[in-house]
């Protein structure tokens, strides 16, 4: 059995702070000035630990449902996680080739959603997935693919629809997460977003 546990956690406060962050950096970008950030962590802060990060907005469709405008990360970084969040934000908002670049009228309408990712560790056995608890990192070749934790439980995905949805997200075939040449990795998130 493997262990996948998050090295830090983050406080309520911290939670907020880089939800705050993340928005500032999108607004500074959209009004075309500098990005001001009020808080300032100190050097025990977890804000402060290189981890990867994904941010997500999900757009209010003026229906009461909100659909994915933007998802971008990295799933490890030399950056503190603070400064991993702003440009993460940023890039989910202005880079995700699936979306066009927000536009300011968008922003209002937008929730911010963050994903601190612990370490990666080497999967030996598929079986041992848990869905709802472990992301999946894919790599087979020069292709690669990631889901985050919450995506099968949003999706209602079972351990076996989520195995074979990684597949696909790598443009792989199915099953090719049992192949000999390929490299499974979990990992867990601190998931937390604007209400």
């Amino acid at each position: 059995m493997y262990n996948n546990s998050m090295p830090f956690s983050l406080s309520e406060e911290e939670q907020k702070n880089l939800l705050i962050q993340a928005r500032e950096s999108v607004t500074a970008k959209l009004e075309g000035r500098p990005p001001e950030y009020q808080f300032i962590a100190g050097d025990n802060s977890s804000l402060k630990t290189p981890c990867g990060a994904f941010v997500s907005l999900h757009i209010d469709d003026g229906f009461g449902k909100h659909s994915l405008r933007g998802c971008i990360g990295r799933m490890t970084a030399n950056l503190p996680l603070e400064e991993t969040v702003r440009i993460m934000a940023r890039e989910a908002a202005f880079g995700d080739p699936r979306f066009p670049p927000l536009k300011k009228e968008e922003l209002p309408r937008c929730q911010i959603e963050i994903s601190a990712l612990s370490p990666m560790s080497r999967c030996p056995d598929p079986r041992q997935v848990k869905v709802g608890v472990h992301g999946l990192y894919l790599i087979r070749g020069s292709r690669s693919g990631v889901l985050l934790p919450q995506v099968p439980v949003e999706q209602g995905w079972d351990l076996d629809q989520y195995l074979e949805y990684i597949c696909i997200k790598a443009g792989l075939p199915p099953g090719s997460y049992n192949a000999p040449d390929a490299e499974l990795y979990t990992f867990t998130a601190i998931v937390f977003g604007e209400e």
